[in-house]
């Protein structure tokens, strides 16, 4: 059960790269048990800000406020590197090492955590398949399942959806919506107007600059089914 329950938030946050501005003075804050949608266009800021607050960018300015939380980052499945020898369990098994370290011994612990994700997110019988071999909805939910059994109290998702059929969109936003339930806070950018609407808040991005923001008085475990 996650306790940490202050806010994360950003302030004043700034990201760039030479002459290019990807975050401007970023303010922000995310409750715990609830989704927050990041939206925008392609270079609007919002892998940027997740990447930020994943610890992966360093911010050019400002303030970082996450508390003591485990984060947990899925990035865009085109990111990860499908050459890799690797099955299902061995990347969901990935997500101990932060515990154990690379060479550390699972404990009966982690081991129940590895299946009790890749039953969660439907995984079962592709636990042995090579990583290479999957579908891009298979791909992105054995890496969502890592994330699961790193156990994050903030949990960063780039496009988690995008791109996907029914079924696996209908099984990574139930565990999305589980994750904000059990206390997380789960924050994902994504270009999908059905995303956008199951979160509890939704910031609009452009250009590295906020610009709206909207939320609904509708806790997670409430939300409407699709």
């Amino acid at each position: 059960m996650v306790v940490v329950s202050e806010l994360v938030s950003v302030s004043s946050l700034s990201v760039t790269y030479g002459s290019t501005v990807a975050l401007s003075n970023i303010d922000a804050s995310f409750e715990p048990r609830t989704v927050t949608a990041l939206v925008g266009h392609n270079g609007s800021g919002k892998s940027t800000l997740l990447q930020t607050l994943a610890g992966v960018i360093k911010p050019t300015s400002g303030t970082i406020h996450t508390g003591k939380r485990r984060v947990s980052y899925v990035p865009q499945r085109s990111d990860v590197n499908d050459r890799m020898a690797l099955t299902v369990g061995d990347v969901v098994a990935m997500g101990t090492w932060p515990r154990r370290g690379i060479l550390g011994r699972a404990s009966a612990s982690d081991t129940r955590a590895i299946r009790e994700a890749i039953e969660r997110l439907q995984l079962t019988e592709l636990r042995s398949r090579r990583l290479a071999m999957l579908s891009g909805g298979q791909r992105q939910r054995t890496l969502l399942a890592q994330a699961l059994v790193e156990n994050g109290d903030l949990v960063l998702l780039d496009e988690p959806t995008t791109g996907l059929d029914a079924e696996a969109r209908e099984i990574i936003n139930t565990v999305i919506d589980d994750e904000a339930a059990r206390g997380a806070v789960v924050i994902l950018a994504t270009h999908d107007v059905d995303d956008a609407r199951r979160a509890n808040t939704t910031i609009s991005l452009g250009r590295g600059e906020i610009l709206s923001v909207s939320s609904r008085t509708l806790s997670s475990a409430s939300r409407p089914a699709e």
